[in-house]
């Protein structure tokens, strides 16, 4: 089928070529209004406990975006402070949408002592809160709000609060990925020139990246006018699309440049490249789409609808691997210099493979024994939504935070808020909240009683890990006899009923995941050992990938390589993004080595020769292609926001490990100790591949060509 497509490629390049200018075009056209759509929301599952409820207290008490001003090095118990404040005050809360302005002197008599909660603990800092109304007018005065707020008499302003924390966000995440490409294009550039010692060899991957990039922006704005995208998934489909983008490419070129140098002649040279890397393409994004359906189980909509995204760059950079790839070296392939004449059955690579073959079971269980110690640190893992430790420390939202941190810190205290959706007697409230008093933890219980609807706030004590306490307040809670139904919500319970979502649904994603992969690697094989053993093998990868980011993110270790002290927890969604992405790429590199081993396999029927010689053809290439992952990966490790950082990271890692330890170590070694053992398969479930049989078309000269 994929030389029947480079054929029609072929013959209509022009066409192709000018399709594919519309669909840049289009891509690039439509996505400036993309990062205007964007949300933070992440981590949240609708329907949840503490989403039922904090639906309740919104249709009780709407409330509109509030803004922080936190005034800082002056008097708090100055007259002049205080004058100076409640002018301020009385100047936002005459612009139109403000609903409410609190001060620290807000309600207070002349000369009365301001609300402590309002005041820093070294009388130095005092805060200002501003909330608009629920309305296009509210947010439409925000702006207004915020440059009266930045006015105020005192030395320094600083302005935080949820919704500017957002729009930081969206911010640093369009940095970031401008970052991002500045840094990483060039290096890609400069490594494919040094890869095909050709301008036009090493333009054509970039080429490819580029379509996909724009046509990534493309479809991330399509999906937005359906369903929400996250602020950071622009960040992520990119990279993702750029490096698969670069690693079809570099394969699909790789082996035209082969088969040019077997003497084929330009378009005989295209159509042979497409029946066997293409085909190796073609498997590879399926395996890729399977690790990214996996998304499509869980209940959460940004990871559904990153699930979706990736899907769709996997389909685009697939479908130009397949369609622009092929009129592009009908274009130019006479301009690409074949490929030095090689022996695959010596070179850096076969010697490796005759290490391994020597001490087979030593390497692999050495391997495997490193990737399971690396994968430790996960037992530890900690997690929570971004904040804002999320933003680098120049941004001003984190700088409130932690100003507020040190001179606020009872309006930072994570809150448990029980709803009750009835009106409770005045005995049934003082026992429920006597009970509340009693569980271990709770510094202080406010009830608040009104028609149809009864809520209790919990504050936990001070000191130590708050989070973790309030983590077990709401399991105390939920546990505990209430006079009606309630619901418990806040950030802790947040985290719980998500927590509980992923996992409840982990299960069927895991059987998605598997049961694809094993029925793909099973096509392209023929084998049912090597999915079992693939699978296998990248769980041990995919393990040690975990405990670093814990090692790195969580505990603060090689903080200064990576731009982040310890954070002490990962983004919620990191492992689930990581886990998914991670394997699909792990897959693309085995594909990508099987197919060549399978070739030779088929050729000779020798095991051992098949993986000598798998190894060599490939190893250039899956080397490579690792480099160029790694450098569009760790390029956004270079941004400011810490999931996309931790994300990057990731992926960076899990793609060096598995081209180093797991392809050139232990899946040689694993597959030297299997022997024949490798191909088998039972009857039952497919027919006997004779061991001789012919290889897939338009790779014969090329078997041929690694024999002594």
């Amino acid at each position: 089928m994929t030389s029947r497509l480079a054929r029609t490629c072929l013959r209509h390049r022009r066409r192709v070529l000018a399709a594919w200018v519309v669909v840049v075009v289009l891509g690039l056209a439509v996505s400036p209004g993309l990062f205007d759509r964007l949300t933070s929301e992440a981590g949240s599952v609708d329907g949840t406990e503490s989403d039922r409820a904090s639906q309740l207290l919104r249709a009780a008490d709407p409330r509109g975006p509030e803004v922080v001003a936190v005034l800082d090095d002056v008097p708090a118990t100055s007259p002049a402070t205080r004058a100076a404040v409640e002018r301020l005050g009385s100047q936002v809360a005459a612009i139109e949408g403000v609903a409410e302005v609190a001060t620290p002197w807000t309600g207070l008599p002349p000369g009365a002592a301001p609300h402590t909660e309002a005041v820093g603990v070294d009388g130095r800092a005092v805060a200002v809160s501003v909330r608009v109304e629920p309305t296009e007018v509210g947010w439409a005065a925000l702006d207004e709000v915020e440059t009266a707020l930045r006015g105020a008499d005192a030395p320094r302003v600083l302005l935080g609060g949820e919704t500017l924390m957002d729009a930081e966000m969206d911010d640093q995440a369009a940095s970031d990925l401008a970052r991002a490409e500045l840094l990483s294009l060039p290096v890609l550039l400069a490594l494919l020139l040094v890869l095909f010692g050709g301008v036009v060899a090493a333009g054509l991957p970039l080429v490819v990246a580029v379509t996909g990039i724009a046509g990534t922006l493309g479809t991330l704005t399509l999906v937005s006018l359906v369903t929400d995208v996250s602020v950071y998934a622009v960040n992520i489909v990119t990279m993702l699309g750029l490096g698969l983008a670069v690693d079809y490419a570099l394969l699909v070129v790789s082996r035209f440049r082969e088969e040019r140098a077997g003497g084929l002649e330009l378009e005989a040279a295209v159509v042979a490249t497409m029946a066997s890397a293409g085909r190796t393409v073609a498997f590879s994004a399926a395996t890729v789409s399977a690790a990214l359906a996996a998304l499509l189980v869980f209940p959460d909509d940004f990871l559904r609808s990153m699930g979706l995204a990736c899907l769709a760059v996997v389909v685009l950079d697939v479908v130009a691997a397949l369609t622009l790839l092929p009129a592009l070296l009908g274009v130019a392939g006479r301009r690409i210099r074949p490929a030095r004449a090689t022996r695959h059955d010596r070179g850096a690579f076969v010697r490796i493979s005759r290490v391994v073959s020597r001490r087979p079971l030593a390497i692999a269980l050495v391997s495997a024994a490193l990737l399971a110690v690396a994968a430790v640190p996960f037992a530890g893992a900690r997690f929570s939504e971004p904040d804002e430790r999320s933003l680098p420390a120049s941004s001003e939202s984190r700088a409130v935070a932690e100003l507020a941190a040190g001179q606020f810190p009872d309006s930072l205290a994570e809150q448990v808020t029980v709803v009750a959706e009835a009106e409770w007697s005045e005995s049934e409230l003082a026992g429920y909240v006597r009970r509340l008093e009693a569980l271990p933890g709770v510094a202080d219980v406010q009830p608040t009683a009104g028609p149809d609807l009864t809520a209790v706030r919990l504050v936990p004590e001070g000191g130590g890990d708050e989070a973790a306490r309030a983590g077990r307040i709401v399991q105390d809670v939920r546990s505990l006899e209430a006079p009606t139904p309630v619901l418990v919500t806040g950030d802790a319970a947040e985290l719980a009923d998500y927590r509980e979502a992923i996992v409840s649904r982990l299960p069927w994603a895991l059987l998605v995941l598997v049961l694809a992969t094993f029925v793909l690697l099973f096509a392209f094989t023929g084998s049912v050992v090597v999915p079992l053993k693939a699978l296998a093998m990248n769980t041990l990868s995919l393990g040690a990938t975990f405990g670093a980011l814990v090692w790195v993110f969580q505990d603060g270790h090689l903080g200064g390589l990576v731009g982040t002290g310890a954070l002490g927890s990962l983004s919620i969604t990191t492992p689930v993004l990581v886990f998914a992405i991670a394997f699909g790429l792990s897959m693309d590199y085995e594909v990508f080595l099987l197919g060549r081993i399978a070739e030779e396999w088929r050729a000779t029927g020798d095991n051992g020769r098949a993986v000598a010689v798998g190894l060599q053809a490939t190893g250039r290439i899956v080397t490579a292609a690792a480099l160029l992952m790694v450098v569009v990966f760790g390029a956004f490790v270079a941004g400011g926001f810490s999931p996309v950082k931790q994300v990057g990271f990731g992926l960076a890692l899990a793609v060096a490990v598995d081209a180093t330890v797991v392809r050139m170590l232990l899946m040689p070694a694993v597959m030297t100790l299997m022997g024949r053992a490798n191909w088998w398969a039972p009857a039952w479930l497919t027919r006997r591949r004779d061991a001789r049989a012919a290889p897939c078309p338009g790779s014969a000269a090329l078997a041929g060509r690694g024999r002594p």
